[in-house]
């Protein structure tokens, strides 16, 4: 190819990842329904978008370090001490059982249907396996299960990335050293491949710990040496045995999420575009690899493997799991009703079946077209059917707004008061021990003292809380975690804003949204608390009496719509409003002004 051609191809390849999730977003579906077909057709009908013509040889070694990457990354959202409760047992019953039943079901499938040699029906079925965070949690997002089945299927798809990918490297060594496998030399050949891995593993753990914690790099040079580490151990390791790079990185992810002293900052946002770019970029360059060709005879077939995978695999995957559990009937059967494949499935399809055709293994050319389809396939299936499906089992979380309140302060246990007594799930957290005291003592639920240490610290997700409202008293923290936190749930983080425009370190220069606006600021209605206003909630309808002000509005169906310094919400018949009303006057001959609650940091 002319440099203008590889120019041009690199060009539109990135162009169309981004472009794809854009509208997958736009959609709201997730990208994987855009990403694939348009790289197929990117490959059919240009002859620029060809990964192995762009990039020759070094194809295959990239995908395999992006691979490793997007594994690493996985296993950074992998803090076993979250897995807690009752989910802990269902959650590994979909690993340890799950993981064996749908890789022999899937196997003996694909001998039946495909007609597969035995060793090649073992390396699609392993690959077959997974489903992945980067396509059910956009699903989920969609669908809004309730809280626990979400969590459920959350844990289930984060741990079976780093399991399945463990697991298909093992398999591909072991079918490459299939023809002398009796034999003790290649016997510990193979094991030497699992012993590369997990030594390089150790390393890595190693350089981690000496360039995070020893040398105080930062979060922008940490995140940056924490990125270079991966790529460089993983391909360390394929130099030494190809694909003992992906263990490699899933060890260093795990330990650098669960190993104590590794309690760094990071900038997890910028980790995670980069790793949102990888995926689009290889999701388009793995679909234009597959030519309408290479699908001829397949998709039939295919589609018998997906129905078998989709009505008979799952299903039985969650029976087994979910037994004897707590879960209900509806629960259960969602849980049976979502196995999405997508992004590791699709990685180490390309990444190993080039290496088994290389190798003359019968049928392994088919192992990336039928991955190709079986992930097309799913990801309509359970993307047009899950929202109904869940509809139709009442395992929709409803829309009420579940909030989290941030401060300790007289209003803001006050506001929280008046939530609750308009219906919603509050949540509040207060970093001062008098602060959650009064909180507990005021009947409120009070989130645990880790909760917002864990969530900006790991890049935690706050598990069923649908907005945070930062309320103390305190303007840089409040503009510092609104930052933090943005992207940790599904919804918005709003702050109370500043005295004055240029009050404050940090928060003059943070774009996140500011309530109320108007001039009440936090330490405004703070005063005012003190001198008797109180947060008041009545039916909408009539207009805001004079010297009151519109906080908040409560919609029918639990909805909170706060104001803000851009929007003012108008309250509908049936919805409530949570109004500031005005400070007591002073009586006569009355000195001084009543404090109704105590000025809290949080």
């Amino acid at each position: 190819m002319t440099t203008e051609q590889i120019l041009t191809g690199v060009g539109l390849t990135v162009a169309l990842a981004v472009g794809s999730q854009i509208l997958g977003r736009r959609l709201r579906i997730p990208a994987l329904i855009v990403l694939l077909p348009v790289g197929f057709l990117a490959g059919a009908l240009t002859d620029v978008v060809n990964p192995a013509d762009l990039l020759g040889p070094a194809f295959q070694p990239l995908v395999s370090l992006s691979v490793a990457i997007i594994l690493f990354d996985a296993g950074l959202g992998l803090d076993l001490r979250r897995l807690q409760g009752h989910t802990r047992r269902v959650v590994a019953r979909l690993i340890y059982v799950g993981v064996p039943v749908t890789w022999v079901l899937a196997t003996l499938f694909c001998a039946l249907i495909l007609g597969l040699p035995t060793r090649t029906a073992v390396m699609l079925g392993a690959i077959l396996i997974v489903s992945g965070p980067t396509v059910v949690g956009p699903l989920l997002d969609f669908v809004r299960p309730t809280e626990r089945v979400q969590r459920l299927l959350t844990w289930e798809a984060s741990l079976i990335d780093p399991v399945v990918g463990i697991l298909g490297a093992l398999v591909f060594h072991a079918i490459i050293a299939h023809d002398r496998l009796g034999h003790g030399v290649e016997i510990g050949q193979f094991l030497a491949s699992v012993g590369v891995g997990l030594a390089g593993g150790a390393a890595g753990v190693a350089l981690l710990w000496l360039l995070l914690r020893r040398m105080n790099l930062g979060e922008v040079l940490g995140t940056q040496a924490m990125l270079a580490a991966t790529v460089a151990v993983a391909a360390a390791c394929d130099a030494v045995r190809d694909d003992t790079g992906l263990i490699a990185a899933i060890v260093m992810g795990v330990a650098l999420a669960n190993l104590p002293g590794f309690d760094i900052p990071v900038r997890r946002p910028f980790f995670e575009t980069v790793v949102q770019l990888i995926i689009g970029v290889l999701f388009i360059s793995i679909s234009a690899t597959v030519t309408p060709a290479s699908l001829r005879g397949l998709v039939l077939p295919t589609l018998a493997l997906v129905a078998a995978l989709v009505l008979v695999t799952r299903p039985l995957v969650a029976w087994l799991s979910t037994v004897r559990s707590d879960l209900s009937g509806p629960e259960r059967g969602f849980i049976g009703w979502m196995a999405p494949r997508g992004i590791v499935a699709a990685s180490t399809a390309s990444t190993f079946s080039a290496s088994l055709i290389a190798a003359g293994v019968p049928g392994a050319a088919k192992i990336l077209p039928v991955t190709f389809l079986v992930i097309v396939v799913t990801v309509l299936v359970y993307g047009l059917s899950a929202a109904p499906a869940a509809r139709r089992l009442g395992v929709v979380r409803p829309a009420r707004t579940r909030p989290l309140l941030v401060g300790g302060g007289g209003w803001v246990i006050d506001l929280g008061r008046a939530l609750q007594a308009a219906g919603l799930e509050v949540l509040m957290w207060a970093g001062l021990d008098e602060d959650r005291d009064r909180i507990g003592r005021a009947g409120l639920e009070l989130a645990p003292g880790e909760l917002l240490a864990d969530a900006t610290g790991r890049g935690a997700q706050l598990e069923g809380i649908t907005a945070v409202y930062l309320l103390t008293a305190e303007d840089d923290f409040n503009a510092l975690a609104s930052t933090t936190l943005d992207g940790t749930l599904d919804g918005v983080v709003y702050r109370v804003g500043a005295p004055h425009p240029r009050h404050g370190v940090v928060a003059p220069y943070t774009g996140s949204a500011v309530l109320f606006g108007g001039g009440l600021t936090g330490a405004a209605i703070e005063r005012r608390h003190e001198n008797g206003a109180a947060i008041v909630t009545r039916p909408a309808g009539a207009s805001v009496p004079a010297g009151h002000d519109l906080l908040f509005v409560v919609r029918a169906d639990g909805r909170l719509i706060p104001v803000t310094d851009h929007e003012r919400p108008a309250a509908e018949a049936d919805d409530s409003v949570l109004l500031l009303g005005p400070a007591r006057q002073p009586a006569a001959g009355d000195g001084h002004r009543p404090a109704r609650g105590s000025r809290g940091s949080g």
